[in-house]
C-alpha cells in the first residue's frame, strides 16, 4: 500500500507553548519583579542598589506597547502589594489601616508608571537630545508625584525613593542643594536609562557604536555629578570637626500596651528615673528622652512637674524630653499638646516648649470631626491634640554657651519643610523624639530613621534621635550615622542608655544650605521638565528618507 504522507521533518513542529502566552508571561514577570525589587530596595533590606533598577522591568515592557488596561492593572497591583508589604509594621496597630493605606500609597506611587506607558514608546526613533529630555521629564514627573505626598490628604511622604540610599552618603550630598528630590530624580532616571539601554540592545537591533544608549549615559553623568558633590563637600572634613558635647540617650523601651495604663505609671517613672541617674554618672552635657515619655503631662500636672524637676537636679544635667503639655486644664479652653520640653537643674521646667505641628490623623486627632466623629483615635488619650503654630527653638545650655535646638516629634521628620522651618528659625541642631513602640520589633524604626538622614543632609545640621525602643542615636551633617543605641548582637530594640560624643562641622555653624535658603525649587524645575517632555512627545515626528534617518542616528550615537 502506497504511503502518501510527507516524510518526517523534525523541524516541522508546533511552536513552543510559551509563544502563545507571551502577554501573560510578560505580565507575570513584571508583576513579580516590581514587587520584589521595590520591597528589597528599602530597609530593613540592605541592598539599596536595587533602587537603580526596581522600575526597569515595567519600563522595558512599556516600550512594547502593551494594552493599557493590562499594563495599568499589573503595575498598580504590583505597587499596591509592594507597599502593603513595606508598611507591614502597621498591622501592630490596625490591620484595616494597613490594607487601606498600603494600596493607596501603592496606587499613588504607581500612577507614575502610567505616565511612562504613554511616554516610553513615543521616545523611540527620536534623536538623542529629544530622548534625553524625555527621560529627564519622566524623572521630573516622579519628583512631582513624590512632592504631592507631602501635603495631599494631610500628607504621608513615607520612604521617598531617596530614603533607600540612607547609608550610601555618596549620592545623598546633592540633597543639600535640591532636597531629597534630587536624589530621587537621579535614581529614577537611572531606572529609565537601564530600560532604554536594554531595549536598544534587545529590540532595536543596533550594532557597534549604535548599541550605546545616549540617554543611559546622560543619566550616568547625573550620578557622577552626585559623586563630585560628595568629594567637594566631604574632602578634608576632619580638620573642620569641633565638639558639640556629650549627650546621653535614654531608651526606656516601655511596651505600648501599658504606656497609657494609669496603674503602670509609677513603674514607668521608675524606669525613666533609673536610666536618667545612670546616664548622669557619665557626666553628659545633655540627657534625651523619647516622645511622650511620661505617663502624665509634664506641663499641666504639678506633681509630675515637681517629680521631673527633682530628678533633673539629682542627675545634675539638663534634660530634653517628649511629653504631654496641657494649657488651661479643667477649663473650656483646655488644650493638649504633644511636645518637647526642656528641664534644667537650675531653673527647672522651662516655660517655652515645642508643640508638634503635623499631627497624625486618627492617631492624634480625628479629621473632619463633625462628619467622622464616630471614629475613634488609635491613641487612647481623650480628645484631640492641638497642633503647634510653628517652629520654636529651645535654647539648650552647653559649656560653650546656649545652642538653639529645633524639634520634631515622631513622624514629623518625614516632612522636609518642617526641618527647613526649624533651621530658618535659627536651629543649629535637630532633635527628633519618637515612639516606635506602637509597631513592636519591626522595620518601622529603621525606615523612619532614614528620613532623619535625609533631613541632616538637606539642612546640614546634626540630627539627634531618641526613641522609646529604637532607633536612638545621632547623624552628622553629611548623613553619616555616627553612633546609636544597640546591644552586642546589633539589635536596637532594648532598654538601655548610651552616652555619645557629638561633633559638628564648623563650616556649617550658623550657615544655611542652598536647600534651606531656596526651598523646593527643584520641584518646580522637575514640573517644568515634565511639561517640556509632554509637549515634545506630543509632537509628531516628520518622516525622513531612510538614508537621512540612518545618518542622523549614527551622528547621535557617535562618541
Amino acid at each position: 500500500m502506497k504511503n502518501d504522507a510527507p516524510p518526517y521533518d523534525p523541524y516541522d513542529q508546533p511552536p513552543p507553548w510559551w509563544t502563545h502566552h507571551v502577554d501573560a508571561l510578560y505580565t507575570l514577570a513584571v508583576f513579580v519583579a516590581t514587587i520584589v525589587l521595590t520591597v528589597i530596595a528599602f530597609p530593613p533590606y540592605k541592598v539599596p542598589e536595587f533602587a537603580y533598577a526596581f522600575a526597569a522591568p515595567a519600563l522595558f515592557w512599556a516600550y512594547e506597547r502593551p494594552r493599557f488596561k493590562r499594563f495599568a492593572f499589573t503595575v498598580l497591583g504590583a505597587n499596591g502589594v509592594a507597599w502593603t508589604i513595606i508598611l507591614g509594621w502597621l498591622h501592630h496597630v490596625t490591620w484595616l489601616g494597613l490594607f487601606l493605606l498600603g494600596p493607596v500609597v501603592g496606587v499613588w506611587v504607581g500612577s507614575w508608571y502610567l505616565i511612562a506607558w504613554w511616554a516610553m514608546p513615543r521616545m523611540l526613533g527620536r534623536n538623542a537630545l529629544e530622548r534625553i529630555l524625555s527621560v529627564f521629564g519622566l524623572a521630573g514627573a516622579w519628583v512631582v508625584i513624590e512632592w504631592t505626598r507631602t501635603w495631599l490628604l494631610s500628607g504621608f511622604p513615607w520612604l521617598p525613593l531617596a530614603a533607600s540610599q540612607w547609608d550610601r552618603v555618596t549620592i545623598l550630598q546633592i540633597a543639600a542643594y535640591t532636597g531629597a528630590w534630587g536624589v530621587s530624580f537621579v535614581l529614577i532616571a537611572m531606572n529609565i536609562g537601564f530600560a532604554a539601554y536594554a531595549h536598544r540592545l534587545l529590540r532595536e537591533g543596533k550594532s557597534g557604536l549604535q548599541r550605546r544608549s545616549q540617554e543611559f549615559f546622560a543619566c550616568l553623568f547625573l550620578l557622577i555629578v552626585c559623586v563630585t558633590v560628595h568629594v567637594q563637600e566631604t574632602f578634608n572634613r576632619g580638620q573642620f570637626t569641633v565638639p558639640l558635647g556629650r549627650i546621653s540617650f535614654v531608651q526606656p523601651n516601655i511596651p505600648q500596651d501599658i504606656k497609657w495604663d494609669a496603674s503602670k505609671g509609677p513603674h514607668i517613672l521608675r524606669v525613666l528615673e533609673r536610666g536618667t541617674l545612670v546616664a548622669g554618672r557619665a557626666y553628659p552635657d545633655l540627657i534625651l528622652w523619647p516622645e511622650a515619655s511620661t505617663p502624665w503631662a509634664v506641663r499641666g500636672d504639678p506633681q509630675v512637674k515637681s517629680w521631673i524637676e527633682s530628678l533633673v537636679r539629682r542627675a545634675g544635667h539638663p534634660l530634653l524630653l517628649g511629653s504631654i503639655g496641657i494649657d488651661h486644664p479643667g477649663t473650656p479652653k483646655e488644650a493638649w499638646y504633644n511636645g518637647i520640653f526642656l528641664v534644667t537643674p537650675q531653673q527647672g521646667l522651662q516655660p517655652e516648649f515645642y508643640a508638634k505641628r503635623h499631627l497624625v490623623p486618627f492617631g492624634e486627632y480625628v479629621p473632619f470631626r463633625s462628619v467622622l466623629g464616630w471614629l475613634n483615635k488609635v491613641v487612647p488619650v481623650g480628645g484631640d491634640f492641638t497642633p503647634g503654630k510653628g517652629p520654636r527653638t529651645l535654647l539648650v545650655p552647653f559649656p560653650q554657651g546656649d545652642i538653639p535646638f529645633g524639634s520634631l516629634v515622631c513622624y514629623e521628620d518625614i516632612f522636609p519643610d518642617l526641618a527647613v522651618q526649624d533651621v530658618r528659625a535659627g536651629a543649629q541642631v535637630l532633635f527628633v523624639a519618637s515612639n516606635s513602640g506602637w509597631y513592636g520589633k519591626s522595620s518601622e524604626a529603621m525606615q523612619q530613621m532614614t528620613h532623619s538622614v535625609l533631613r541632616a543632609v538637606e539642612t546640614r545640621r546634626p540630627v539627634l534621635r531618641c526613641g522609646n525602643n529604637g532607633w536612638s542615636g545621632w547623624i552628622d551633617e553629611f548623613g553619616n550615622v555616627r553612633g546609636y543605641v544597640h546591644n552586642e548582637a546589633g539589635s536596637i530594640f532594648l532598654r538601655a542608655d548610651a552616652t555619645l560624643n557629638i561633633t559638628r562641622d564648623s563650616r556649617w555653624i550658623g550657615r544655611e544650605s542652598f536647600y534651606v535658603k531656596h526651598g523646593d525649587w527643584f520641584v518646580l524645575l522637575s514640573a517644568g521638565l515634565a511639561t517640556l517632555a509632554y509637549a515634545l512627545l506630543r509632537m509628531e515626528r516628520k518622516p525622513k528618507p531612510a538614508a537621512d534617518a540612518a545618518a542622523e542616528d549614527d551622528a547621535s550615537d557617535a562618541p
